[in-house]
């Protein structure tokens, strides 16, 4: 029995055929597109693990360095070194379509080109220690801003990979098996209307049959 009341018509058994034949096409193209999503997925997580893990490294070797530096610095030293950098960074963004999910991608620029300018304080006072951590700094930038694009790519990928999980789970258990019950019954009924329908035109027929044949064997009245 269908799911939903259907009307067993002709005309409804050709839109519930129409919406099948949409309804498994759409299927077929969400799950290459999910398969398609998941691919590129595992791609964009192994690349975030990698990624991360030479971000904190740095992260690491740069927090080393500063512990180490200011341990041979008095901590006046220390922070009026790193009081007023030279160096300044502008961040852009943009963003670029993977399969119809919008990833942003992270673009930045310097104030000047001059690698020194990330040296805020003279040479002087401060130890090799400060310079070494501020290099790795400066080092681990472009990674840590591939990381968060990466990261944020993996969460929208997801994302999009259940919504379009819930549409193929939706068409496959749902709105498929529903059309093809409604066909089901819509022709079950079509074919008990035809049935009932010649029944009838064979029941007049014989009735108009013996009608005629007991019109025939009438006595004709003579004059």
């Amino acid at each position: 029995m269908a799911s939903t009341q259907v009307n067993p018509t002709r005309m409804e058994l050709t839109r519930q055929k129409k919406k099948l034949v949409t309804a498994v096409r759409g299927h077929k193209l969400l799950k290459d597109k999910r398969d398609e999503l998941m691919r590129q997925f595992l791609d964009l997580v192994r690349e975030n693990m990698r990624l991360r893990v030479k971000v904190e490294a740095g992260i690491r070797s740069a927090n080393t360095n500063f512990v180490i530096a200011k341990a041979g610095m008095s901590e006046e030293t220390l922070n009026t070194a790193l009081m007023a950098p030279k160096q300044e960074v502008y961040l852009e963004t943009d963003k670029k379509n993977v399969m119809s999910v919008d990833i942003p991608v992270f673009e930045y620029k310097t104030r000047t080109s001059d690698a020194n300018d990330i040296y805020s304080y003279g040479f002087a006072f401060t130890s090799s220690d400060l310079d070494g951590a501020v290099k790795s700094l400066a080092d681990i930038l472009p990674d840590m801003l591939k990381l968060a694009e990466s990261e944020k790519a993996c969460q929208l990928m997801s994302a999009e990979i259940e919504k379009t999980r819930r549409r193929v789970n939706a068409l496959e258990h749902v709105i498929i098996p529903e059309a093809q019950e409604n066909i089901k019954y819509i022709t079950m009924k079509l074919d008990e209307s035809e049935r009932s329908t010649q029944i009838r035109l064979m029941k007049v027929k014989d009735m108009m049959l013996e009608e005629a044949h007991h019109y025939s064997e009438r006595p004709v009245r003579e004059a």
